[in-house]
């Protein structure tokens, strides 16, 4: 991961959660409270939960 992704949502948390909610669905709001806004931890859960690559994992997180 370039530092200019997790940059780019530093300070947005809730619209990343947004985000994440919209293409995860599974996980849940104590899940990602509990990153506290940490977007590697974020970008880790959601390779837990979905299993797919941490690449792709960003890829659709951006392109949305």
């Amino acid at each position: 991961m370039s530092s200019g992704t997790s940059d780019k949502w530093s300070g947005r948390w809730d619209q990343l959660k947004g985000k994440v909610r919209s293409i995860w669905g599974d996980l849940t709001d104590d899940e990602l409270d509990k990153l506290k806004g940490d977007y590697q931890q974020l970008i880790g859960k959601i390779k837990e939960k979905s299993g797919q690559t941490q690449e792709e994992n960003e890829r659709r997180l951006n392109a949305a």
